[in-house]
C-alpha cells in the first residue's frame, strides 16, 4: 500500500500539519509506503508562513485560497492516474483524494461564536472556505469523508444538506510519549510566583474568545485566592488585553499569562486541572494532550469533549458560563484529583497516534478492495 498525503505542510508541532506527520510516521511503521503533496509541491513555496497581525492573516489568506485553486489544479494532474495500490488522503483545501478529513466547518465556528452571518461577510476568507467545501461535499470529489467526532457528522450535513460521498468517524490520536505525566514542575511554579499551597488552573490556546478564556477570568471570582490561573497562548495583543481584563476583575496576582510556547508541556507539568470552555472545535487535541499529561479536564461539551470526557472520572462538564466553569473548577478542588488524573492518563492510551493509524489503514484497505469488487 502507497499513501500520499496532502496537506499546506507536513510536520511536528500542532494542527493539521502535525497530524499529517504523525499518521505518515505510524503507517511507515506498519509498513506502508507514504508520499507528501505539500503547498510547494503546488508552486506554493515563494508564499511565507503566516505571522501576526493584518499581514499575517493575509498571508494566510493566500496560502489557503493557492492551495485551493492552483494546488487542485496541480494534485490532479500529478496524481489523477496512481498505481492502483496507491490511496490519496487530503487534509487541507485541495479538492482532491479518496479521502477528505474533516478537520473543522468554518461556518459551525462562526455560528458556535454568535452572529454567524456577520462573521461570515466580514471575513471574506470565511466566505471563500463555505463556499469551496460546499463544492467538494456536493460532488465525487472524494470517495469518503472523516469526520473527528461523531458530532461532526451531525454539524457536517447541518451545513451542507447533500452531502455526496460517505462518512465515517476516526479521531485524532496523541503521542503518549510526548505528553505523559512527571513529576510537578515546581521549576515553573517557583518562576510564576506560586507557593506550595496554590492550585493551578491551566488554558492553552491561540484563540482567547472562541476558547473562552473570557469565561475563564469571570469564573474565577468567588473560587479560593489559592486558585490561580496560567494561559498558554496568545499574540502580544492578546495577552495584553487579558492581562487588562484580569486586573479590572481584581484577579492579576492570580492570572499568569506566558504568551505562545513552542513547548507547553512543562506548563502541563506545573498545573492541576486543565481548563477549556470553548465554544467549538472540530476535535480540540488538546484535550487529549491534557489528558495524557494526567490532568483532570474541565470543559464544555465540543470536539472530542462527548467522546473523551466522563464526568466526575477524568474531569468535569460544564456549560460555557462563568457560573458553570466556576461550579466545575471547585468540584475539582474538592475531589481527589489523583484518581482523576489516572483515570485521564488511561482515556489517553486508548487514542494513542497507532490505534488512530490503524483505522485508517483498515479505510484505506477498504477503498484498495473496492476498487477491484
Amino acid at each position: 500500500m502507497r499513501i500520499v498525503q496532502i496537506a499546506p505542510e507536513v510536520t511536528t508541532g500542532s494542527g493539521v500539519e502535525a497530524v499529517a506527520y504523525h499518521l505518515e510516521q505510524e503507517w511507515r511503521r506498519a509498513g506502508a509506503e507514504t508520499a507528501r503533496f505539500t503547498l510547494a509541491d503546488a508552486g506554493g513555496g515563494w508564499l511565507p508562513a503566516p505571522g501576526p497581525g493584518a499581514l499575517g492573516k493575509a498571508t494566510l489568506a493566500a496560502r489557503v485560497v493557492w492551495f485551493s485553486t492552483a494546488g487542485t489544479i496541480a494534485a490532479r494532474r500529478s496524481l489523477s492516474h496512481p498505481d492502483p495500490d496507491t490511496v490519496t488522503i487530503c487534509h487541507n483545501d485541495v479538492l482532491f483524494g479518496d479521502v477528505y478529513v474533516n478537520h473543522g466547518i468554518v461556518a459551525e465556528a462562526m455560528r458556535a461564536r454568535g452572529r454567524p452571518a456577520f462573521r461570515m461577510i466580514r471575513n471574506p476568507l470565511h466566505l471563500f472556505t463555505w463556499l469551496r467545501d460546499a463544492v467538494r461535499f456536493a460532488s465525487q470529489t472524494h470517495h469518503v469523508v472523516v469526520n473527528l467526532t461523531s458530532g461532526e457528522v451531525d454539524a457536517l450535513r447541518h451545513t451542507y444538506p447533500r452531502v455526496k460521498p460517505g462518512t465515517v468517524v476516526i479521531g485524532n490520536g496523541v503521542d503518549i510519549e510526548r505528553y505523559e505525566p512527571g513529576p510537578r514542575r515546581e521549576d515553573i511554579r517557583g518562576e510564576l510566583g506560586l507557593g506550595g499551597g496554590d492550585v493551578v488552573a491551566l488554558f492553552v490556546g491561540h484563540e482567547f474568545d472562541r476558547k473562552g478564556l473570557p469565561v475563564v477570568l469571570d469564573s474565577l471570582l468567588g473560587t479560593p485566592a489559592n486558585l490561580h490561573l496560567v494561559v498558554v497562548g496568545g499574540t502580544q495583543d492578546m495577552v495584553a488585553d487579558g492581562q487588562g481584563r484580569a486586573a479590572a476583575a481584581g484577579l492579576g496576582g492570580r492570572v499568569h499569562f506566558v504568551g505562545r510556547q513552542a513547548d507547553p508541556r512543562p506548563y502541563f507539568g506545573a498545573a492541576d486541572f486543565f481548563v477549556f470552555p470553548s465554544a467549538y472545535e472540530s476535535y480540540g487535541l488538546v484535550v487529549l494532550e491534557a489528558l495524557a499529561c494526567g490532568l483532570p479536564v474541565v470543559a464544555t461539551r465540543v470536539g472530542c469533549v462527548p467522546d473523551v470526557l466522563v464526568d466526575g472520572v477524568n474531569g468535569v462538564v460544564v456549560a460555557r458560563d462563568a457560573e458553570s466553569v466556576r461550579d466545575g473548577m471547585l468540584r475539582l478542588l474538592g475531589t481527589d484529583r489523583t484518581a482523576m488524573g489516572v483515570a485521564a492518563r488511561r482515556t489517553a492510551e486508548a487514542h494513542s497516534w497507532p490505534e488512530v493509524a490503524q483505522r485508517y489503514l483498515d479505510l484505506f484497505a477498504d477503498i484498495l478492495a473496492s476498487r477491484t469488487s
